[in-house]
């Protein structure tokens, strides 16, 4: 696994994490959700645009 690739599951854990940790809340921040989702979804689609050209290179 390359660095990017590491760096990015982190933050996408990281961000999964959050998202569980807001919605345990009594009042979960429903703005402070979306942006996390926002955000998880965007290094989502990172990941899946690196990984194809990983696999294909091996």
């Amino acid at each position: 696994m390359n660095a990017t690739l590491y760096r990015l599951t982190v933050i996408h854990r990281r961000l999964d994490e959050e998202i569980r940790r807001e919605l345990k809340r009594r009042f979960p921040d429903t703005v402070r959700l979306l942006r996390l989702k926002k955000l998880r979804l965007a290094i989502k689609d990172r990941l899946y645009r690196i990984a194809p050209r990983r696999l294909s290179r091996t």
